[in-house]
């Protein structure tokens, strides 16, 4: 009785004990957890009125630009422009081989001397009408015979502008290249491609902001000059032309253009610039939101910034709690502690 007695003892005390493990155990294991969660600040997602700005990419292009080539090859005589220059309407840019119009301006002359000793002799009777009439047809097929060729040989620029390449020297023979471009660069243009969402906002004449990257944060003017009436099938965008006023020079063809038009105001979501993160290695950006006290990693697209805040344009609704510190620890389905400000 005493050994049973003992033994019932013993098994006692290691069932206690071993219930106390237990309980330290499940203690230590609840530690664990909480030491696993990250500590972080969050705000809550709020719409608020924005201006409706939309913003495309383009490069500036020059108005007209016109390519000074004669009809037919020929030896370039002389080219009276450089590179640079500032050329008006009607000048003579370039003088191509003359030695037809020569002979074309001599036989005119001749043709001339007739036709006045023809008049003479109509006048008494000593030629008949008839010969005179074919002597001033010819006379007038020969006169538009020159000037086509002084056209082909006397090269003048079509506007007002400035040379923007030269491919000859003078001696050389013209063949494929153009002798001489010449562009229109008061105004300028670019050409943007606009969402065909927004085809029934966007009218001629509407004003658009325009920042030069060579040009930094300086905004240039301008307005919507030309729309185009068709949609592109396939990116679903149409063309939209932005005439840049060039009056001081600044601008120049080749320029990289960011241009803004202004639709008005919208409601849109905005949060916190410090709550947006960059993927590593992608243009992607992101945010964490919390649901059921665990971190969700969330990829947005975003509009403009605003002060110290971003415009959210997908991605992130109204009412989303979003993390704005201790991003750096967090992954994927992260439990959190919210820390409140």
């Amino acid at each position: 009785m005493k050994r049973s007695h003992y033994l019932s003892l013993v098994a006692l005390v290691g069932l206690t004990l071993f219930a106390s493990c237990g309980k330290k155990k499940q203690a230590e294991g609840a530690e664990t957890v909480a030491l696993d969660s990250v500590k972080v600040s969050t705000i809550i997602a709020q719409t608020q009125t924005v201006a409706d700005i939309a913003t495309y990419t383009a490069n500036v292009q020059a108005e007209v630009i016109n390519q000074i080539t004669p009809i037919t090859p020929g030896r370039i005589e002389k080219i009276y422009v450089e590179v640079g220059a500032r050329v008006g309407r009607g000048q003579l840019l370039v003088q191509m081989e003359s030695s037809n119009l020569q002979q074309q301006n001599s036989q005119l002359a001749n043709l001339e001397l007739d036709y006045d000793r023809y008049s003479e002799l109509l006048k008494v009777g000593g030629i008949a009408q008839q010969q005179v009439d074919q002597l001033k047809t010819q006379i007038d097929i020969l006169k538009t015979a020159i000037k086509n060729i002084e056209t082909n040989t006397q090269l003048r620029s079509p506007i007002n502008g400035v040379v923007t390449d030269r491919n000859y020297d003078n001696g050389n023979v013209f063949a494929q290249l153009p002798i001489l471009t010449v562009q229109q660069l008061n105004p300028l243009k670019a050409i943007i491609n606009v969402s065909e969402s927004d085809f029934s906002r966007v009218k001629t004449g509407m004003p658009v902001t325009i920042l030069l990257d060579v040009y930094g944060d300086e905004q240039f003017t301008g307005k919507v000059s030309l729309i185009y009436p068709t949609i592109d099938a396939a990116t679903h965008t149409f063309g939209v032309e932005v005439a840049i006023n060039n009056s001081n020079s600044r601008v120049r063809p080749g320029m990289y253009a960011r241009i803004s038009l202004n639709f008005g105001n919208k409601q849109s979501v905005v949060i916190p610039d410090v709550a947006v993160q960059k993927q590593a290695g992608a243009n992607d950006k992101y945010v964490y939101t919390v649901i059921d006290g665990k971190a969700h990693y969330q990829k947005v697209e975003l509009g403009q910034r605003l002060d110290t805040n971003y415009e959210i344009l997908s991605g992130l609704t109204a009412g989303q709690e979003v993390v704005t510190a201790g991003q750096t620890r967090l992954v994927e389905g992260t439990p959190v502690q919210i820390i409140k400000n």
